[in-house]
């Protein structure tokens, strides 16, 4: 099916604009999280948040989980790779998977983590961002999958059935990665940081810790997020931002953006003041288009 608004983010941007698409009866898909935002999980307290003073971040987490359910909204806890513009609608990437909407909202929040070294250097050639994507690639070679947090896990997991040889580095759990346990067996977990990747001209052929490397045909960084550029090619964008104009939008026609991801301040409040607007402008939107047809 073809849904009107696409949402990728469960923060407060993200989930602002799906309260307001929904008011206006439009049927949307939000791609996230369960547990909705690692910042929002982080936060000790927040003073900032008009009406709520002094909340800690998992009390303002539960109240969106609380308002959403009431609305009911689901969100469907898969990483969005690619958007591809295709003229009167979008055709999202998740794996394998491929969901169609006639707009999209990005409230991505913003990557903080820096490439590491060698990492846009080898990009398309032994690097990539989504494992469950480009596992065919890697029948019978060996793979590192490089996991921000644990949803990494799972793609570690399907590479393996088809990899000769699978390393996960778990980045969000280094010292106790003897607990994981949700990694298939004969998967190997180095509990240390790699510092660089290497290669020849083509391609990438080995991952660099501090005390030792390992021979590989291929390196998965999963994160949290990919950069906008690479998630909607042809995106414009300012730095580690994406460009928007006072209604959310976009450069690109039906695709709108707030919160982090458009850039500072890093405010819970500002995103989903950010997300209302973006919501009611895809609402309009899509209005516009119902009155030309």
């Amino acid at each position: 099916m073809r849904y009107d608004i696409a949402i990728i983010g469960s923060g407060p941007a993200a989930l602002s604009a799906a309260i307001n698409a929904k008011i206006r009866n439009k049927n949307i898909i939000i791609f996230g999280s369960k547990n909705l935002s690692n910042k929002l999980i982080k936060a000790p307290v927040v003073d900032n948040y008009l009406g709520l003073a002094h909340i800690t971040g998992k009390d303002l987490m539960q109240s969106f989980k609380e308002h959403i359910e009431k609305m009911g909204l689901e969100i469907v806890n898969k990483k969005i790779n690619n958007i591809y513009s295709m003229g009167d609608y979008f055709a999202l990437m998740s794996g394998q998977e491929m969901f169609e909407a006639t707009t999209v909202i990005l409230g991505t929040g913003v990557e903080f983590t820096r490439a590491m070294v060698g990492e846009e250097e080898f990009l398309g050639k032994g690097v990539g961002y989504c494992a469950t994507c480009d596992a065919p690639l890697y029948k019978g070679k060996k793979v590192a999958i490089i996991g921000h947090t644990p949803d990494a896990e799972e793609e570690a997991n399907y590479i393996n059935e088809i990899a000769e040889k699978t390393y996960y580095i778990p980045l969000y759990n280094l010292k106790n990665s003897s607990e994981i346990d949700g990694l298939d067996k004969n998967i190997e977990i180095i509990s240390s940081r790699p510092t660089k990747i290497e290669g020849n001209e083509q391609h990438v052929n080995k991952l660099v810790f501090k005390e030792e490397s390992i021979d590989i045909d291929g390196v998965f960084i999963l994160k949290d997020s990919v950069s906008p550029k690479e998630l909607v090619p042809g995106l414009d964008t300012e730095g580690a931002h994406i460009k928007v104009n006072r209604d959310m939008s976009t450069n690109i026609l039906g695709c709108f953006a707030a919160g982090d991801c458009t850039g500072k301040p890093y405010q819970f409040m500002k995103a989903a003041g950010e997300g209302q607007v973006a919501g009611l402008s895809a609402v309009s939107y899509l209005d516009k288009i119902k009155k030309n047809n």
